[in-house]
């Protein structure tokens, strides 16, 4: 099955944002990238003949910088579109210094305390929860994936065998793998996970960070499930 129509892709400076514009309706985002990353983004946007103003919703996969922190300067300031998270993640973007900064015998839990307390977060999320049905790409059905951060999301286009999966698997020397263990929150929780998303049927994966996979794409999630 081919990519629909109305998904356009953008790599932007080393992480990627999805734009679904389906004739006639508002611009939904998939991620935002990082802060210099609205120039590309409105680049794409203008170049299939939108305007970066048709923006209604922004969809994050996760509350990291790099897919958050070009929503400021994406929106500016507008208050009409709708930002929507995990609202574990959500909840982790608020924590202080003093709770960032609190010791722990997990070092990666303190990196990632610490990696939310320096993320720009944006004036206001909304929460989106597991089994979510957003109205677009013909009902993109939200997945938590907790892991990567306790609030990490997938989000499944059915009727396209389409899956959006964030940083929850990444490429490495050619090979479809896991999340990236030293930014992740719980890389044990973060594998285990898996097992949700090898029950789907997914002819093409949508990376973050890396071209879309299409190698034997349901073989390749059962893989790492059961690995």
């Amino acid at each position: 099955m081919a990519i629909p129509t109305e998904l356009h892709h953008v790599r932007g400076f080393g992480v990627d944002t999805f734009i679904i514009a389906a004739p006639g309706r508002p611009l939904t985002l998939i991620d935002a990238g990082m802060p210099w990353s609205p120039w590309p983004i409105r680049r794409r946007i203008r170049s299939i003949g939108r305007r970066p103003e048709e923006i209604e919703r922004i969809i994050c996969t996760h509350g990291h910088p790099d897919h958050i922190g070009g929503i400021p300067r994406l929106i500016r300031g507008r208050t009409d579109v709708s930002i929507l998270m995990h609202p574990t993640d959500i909840a982790g973007l608020a924590v202080g210094l003093r709770h960032a900064l609190r010791r722990t015998d997990d070092g990666v839990a303190r990196r990632s305390r610490l990696l939310d307390y320096f993320t720009r977060t944006p004036a206001s999320l909304e929460p989106i929860r597991d089994g979510d049905l957003l109205p677009v790409l013909g009902g993109l059905r939200v997945i938590h994936t907790p892991g990567h951060t306790p609030g990490s999301v997938c989000l499944y286009a059915e009727r396209h065998r389409l899956l959006f999966t964030g940083d929850v698997l990444q490429v490495i020397r050619g090979r479809l793998t896991y999340a990236n263990a030293f930014f992740s929150h719980d890389i044990g929780q973060a594998r285990a996970t898996l097992s949700r998303l090898a029950e789907l049927d997914v002819e093409t994966i949508a990376l973050a960070h890396y071209p879309p996979w299409r190698e034997n794409a349901n073989d390749a999630l059962r893989a790492l499930a059961t690995g």
